[in-house]
């Protein structure tokens, strides 16, 4: 999971105002050295077709300069505005009669740099049949506008403001037949906008508000959120399926059909330049993820983007042409062709997942694995395995390579590959001794394993790797963290050289390892493990005389409440002392409160022998609850503080718990971002209940099962029902 270039390939939300600018850049899921390159890696890859040339410089509407009268009304409205001396009412009335003043000149205006911001507030606060007019009026220029620097952000304003009218369910019908005005024009040269750098973010945008899900999304634009990553490295708190979309409303499923068909049908002559090109790559990357978990619709699409049969009469189900494979392996080392496949591989069915596995990654692992863009595809690829026996096809390429990858900077592979043997239980055993073994010689002890992998950058970049010690003061390793992390998952039986490494750690090393954001997730890792309770008691004692210190830290707060949960009256009690002497200066941090509160400080230091005999009388309580119903491995709500004869397995459900009280905590604004709880931001919108009661509603009329021979495929490009548009796309 090698550190990701900045790339283009992530727009955040972009800032209205005079300086609009995207916000490029963005981290991916690995600390490596190596970087994707912006331009791709592939030097094969055919290059655009002439028509496609010709669509990427075209500019079919010649913009005609705004006379001064016009400038001059729409300024006034700006400074009017700016006064805040407008009435509500008033505003929308006034909103309504620029908004008309538009009519006919929609394109001149909402390109011109100064009153484009005019008109974005004028979207924002009007009516909702005022601005279904403007979109009706404007939709023959919407690519044009969508396409123009300052274009784009009036597009945007109008679909996000579409979209806040979505709480009042009568609104459907209004909002489709505006929508669908835009649709129409859109998907007769679909290729212009997907090319485009602006018009490429619109249109996903609209994907977006067809399907029902926030316009903001940043998993839906090209970016991977820790969520993500704890996904891929089996470190969420819960095993449930999270890969689903939230939806603030119903949508409009038959549109979104419809734009998509329209979409596809007419870019599959320049599909091979669409994989590869760095903003129509972004718009297939979306729309799969808004296919996701409909594998009727997936088996057509997908084969499209790839440009491979599903449909030959001689082979049943999907099929992958040799040729056509060799094209994929070498695409694949284009950024904007990985990022692609990476998506294709998250939401394949397990079918398609199981041809691409075995028709084009099979017995080319570990040459895709040290590319700096395919490696990440590879990644992709082991976590979304299905069985034991792709997982041990899978051992067989990377496990003998570990070592290479590792030192090539390719630890996420590695980090994937644990995961994978984690999550299907099998390999377990081999893969910790296979990373034993990458990172200490044969002749050498096993009792530097730990730290190694907490400094593997620093460990793989020493030239005599025999005089390697400690990097005092320096960053761990993020990757090298992550994989200690899943380490510490696997039973007991299989770590144990693990184990011995961390306890055999100096008391300095493990507090420095604390201390560290990375570090301390590994010392948490460890003490939510199965290992016994006397190894975890010989770590916690070494970090005895720093525990105010550690929390202090937002993340070394977290490593205090877990060595807390696992030790003894005896350390508990010491524990408590310590974060007394610094009461003060704890409660002004964001997570002190949450901490004095849980560990009761306030009740140590007032009564300590009642303190203590609540702790006693607690930890009795769990006692007896294990001993009554058995297995201390069961799925029930964990007592906080727990015996010092069971194991720690339930401490993340509280650590999870605590987390999020803490995020909610006003008093900073610094936040531990966790792979485990990561939490999107996207606000849902406004009328999401009157939504949701809507689509319970009709859901009787929208679910009742079709025929099987009326349905339509797919990509017919057809769309069904009322006010819309039914003529076959071409093909």
């Amino acid at each position: 999971m090698g550190e990701r270039g900045k790339s283009s390939n992530n727009h955040g939300e972009r800032k209205k105002g005079m300086r609009r600018k995207d916000h490029k850049g963005g981290r991916g899921f690995d600390g490596d050295s190596n970087k994707r390159n912006q331009s791709g890696g592939a030097p094969n890859v055919k290059p655009a077709s002439k028509k496609q040339s010709e669509f990427e410089h075209q500019n079919q509407f010649v913009r005609k300069e705004i006379d001064p009268e016009t400038s001059k009304y729409f300024s006034e409205i700006a400074n009017l505005f700016d006064s805040n001396e407008v009435e509500l009412e008033e505003r929308s009335v006034i909103c309504g009669n620029a908004l008309e003043e538009t009519r006919g000149r929609e394109y001149e205006i909402a390109t011109d740099y100064i009153i484009s911001h005019v008109l974005q507030t004028l979207l924002e606060g009007c009516e909702l049949d005022q601005l279904c007019s403007f979109i009706r009026n404007s939709a023959t220029v919407f690519p044009a506008i969508a396409m123009d620097r300052s274009g784009s952000h009036v597009a945007e304003s109008a679909l996000k403001s579409l979209a806040t009218h979505l709480e009042n369910p009568d609104a459907y019908s209004v909002i489709e037949e505006a929508l669908n005005s835009i649709c129409k024009v859109i998907v007769d040269n679909p290729l212009d906008m997907m090319c485009n750098c602006y018009g490429s973010h619109v249109l996903r945008r609209l994907l977006c508000l067809c399907k029902g899900v926030s316009l903001d999304s940043p998993e839906l634009y090209g970016a991977k959120s820790s969520k993500a990553l704890a996904k891929r490295l089996n470190l969420k708190m819960s095993q449930l399926d999270d890969n689903t979309l939230e939806l603030p409303h119903q949508g409009f499923p038959d549109m979104l059909k419809y734009l998509l068909s329209g979409i596809l049908n007419c870019s599959r002559e320049d599909m091979t330049y669409l994989q590869v090109d760095q903003y129509s790559s972004l718009v297939l990357q979306t729309a799969l993820r808004l296919m996701l978990k409909q594998d009727e619709e997936l088996l057509e699409i997908i084969p499209l983007i790839l440009r491979c049969n599903s449909t030959n009469k001689k082979v049943e189900g999907f099929h992958i042409e040799t040729n056509v494979a060799k094209e994929i392996l070498v695409s694949m080392k284009d950024n904007s062709f990985s990022h692609l496949v990476e998506v294709i591989l998250e939401v394949a069915p397990e079918s398609l997942y199981n041809e691409m596995f075995n028709k084009v990654f099979k017995n080319s692992l570990y040459e895709l694995s040290v590319d700096r863009c395919a490696n990440f595809v590879i990644q992709a690829l082991i976590s979304h395995a299905r069985d034991q026996e792709q997982m041990g096809m899978m051992w067989e390429e990377l496990a003998p390579r570990f070592k290479d990858l590792l030192e090539q900077g390719k630890s996420g592979v590695v980090a994937s590959l644990i995961a994978v043997s984690q999550r299907l239980e099998s390999h377990e055993h081999k893969c910790c001794e296979a990373l034993v073994g990458a990172v200490c010689s044969t002749n050498e002890s096993r009792i530097s394993i730990v730290p190694r992998l907490l400094f593997l950058d620093y460990y793989f970049g020493c030239q005599d790797k025999s005089t390697w010690e400690w990097a005092p003061g320096a960053k761990m390793h993020v990757m090298g963290c992550l994989i200690l992390q899943g380490i510490f998952k696997f039973s007991s039986d299989h770590i144990q050289p693990y184990i011995t490494s961390l306890t055999s750690m100096k008391a300095e090393y493990i507090t420095e390892t604390a201390k560290d954001s990375s570090g301390a997730r590994v010392i948490e890792a460890f003490l939510a493990s199965n290992a016994a309770t006397k190894q975890k008691r010989r770590l916690i004692i070494k970090l005895r005389g720093h525990f105010g210190e550690l929390s202090l830290h937002t993340s070394g707060s977290f490593t205090v409440e877990k060595c807390f949960d696992a030790c003894n009256l005896t350390l508990r009690e010491a524990i408590a002392a310590e974060l007394l002497d610094v009461k003060v200066d704890l409660s002004k941090t964001k997570q002190g409160p949450y901490l004095l509160r849980k560990l009761d400080i306030d009740g140590y230091a007032s009564r300590p022998d009642q303190w203590k005999s609540r702790q006693e009388a607690k930890q009795s309580t769990y006692d007896d609850f294990c001993s009554t119903f058995g297995s201390n491995k069961s799925n029930f709500p964990k007592n906080t503080f727990v015996s010092d004869t069971s194991e720690d397995a339930y401490q993340e459900i509280e650590v999870k718990n605590t987390r999020k009280e803490i995020d909610h905590h006003p008093t900073s604004g610094f936040k531990r971002h966790r792979e485990e709880h990561a939490k999107d931001k996207d606000e849902p919108f406004a009328g999401e209940k009157r939504a949701k009661q809507k689509k319970n509603k009709t859901s009787e009329a929208t679910d009742k099962p079709k025929l099987a021979g009326s349905k339509r495929p797919f990509l017919s490009g057809e769309m069904t029902g009322k006010n819309r548009h039914s003529n076959k796309l071409r093909i």
